[in-house]
């Protein structure tokens, strides 16, 4: 249940204490609950994925099952729980469906996801029409592990992660403007919402892409290495 002083006249616990947030309805479920619902859910989901990679190329090393690992993730995160507040964006303040209460609990750090803020509807539904397909691409590509496939495996893997860079950095830096240009937060000032939730909870697609990314350009370092090295032995014979 919400524990959190309401904004006066408002009758939400989301900053800034202004915000229109229409038929708001504290979560009816509590924290540990949700978390642990859905937290099941995900770790089934790419655990599944898993197996099955392992079970299709046997031989899949450790890092290319990670990878998938991660890639399943952001797919499941990009098409579902994404997707979901892209549809029903309008109805997440009142309602107690799973996701919902989710992105409620979520909001704490970043109201606009129950404002109908722009940015975030345009931002949310180019990841679940682009990046939700593609990182689901890139999870597939990397289990068949097909000698013939890596170079499009590669190639989707940088487009994914230079997209989760760059849609990272828009998200941190609108919210950067808007609270030290502007003076506007839209994260309550609590330790756990704008350093757990706000920062913790995005560091990771700012982080495993640059891992990606540099792990992405040792493959094409190494393709063109082995296409010179064939044609320096063409030259010598």
């Amino acid at each position: 249940m919400e524990t959190h002083t309401m904004a006066a006249g408002q009758g939400h616990p989301y900053f800034p204490q202004d915000a229109l947030i229409p038929g708001y309805a504290p979560n009816s479920t509590p924290l540990p609950v949700i978390l642990g619902a859905f937290g099941g859910i995900i770790g089934a989901f790419v655990l599944s994925c898993v197996t099955l990679a392992k079970w299709y190329s046997p031989a899949l090393k450790r890092a290319d099952q990670l990878t998938i690992s991660w890639f399943a993730l952001c797919g499941f995160l990009h098409l579902f729980f994404e997707g979901y507040f892209v549809l029903n964006h309008t109805t997440i303040p009142s309602s107690q469906s799973l996701f919902a209460q989710l992105w409620k609990e979520y909001a704490l750090s970043d109201s606009r996801y129950l404002t109908s803020d722009p940015f975030m509807l345009c931002i949310e539904t180019l990841t679940v029409l682009t990046w939700a397909p593609l990182s689901l691409l890139t999870a597939l590509l990397t289990a068949r592990n097909r000698a013939h496939e890596q170079g499009t495996r590669h190639l989707l893997q940088a487009i994914v992660c230079v997209g989760h860079l760059y849609g990272v950095a828009l998200y941190y830096g609108t919210c950067g403007f808007a609270e030290h240009m502007a003076g506007l937060s839209y994260s309550r000032p609590e330790a756990l919402y704008y350093w757990g939730y706000y920062v913790g909870m995005n560091a990771p697609w700012a982080v495993v892409p640059c891992l990606l990314l540099w792990r992405s350009a040792g493959a094409v370092r190494m393709a063109f290495g082995a296409v010179a090295r064939g044609e320096e032995g063409k030259k010598g014979r």
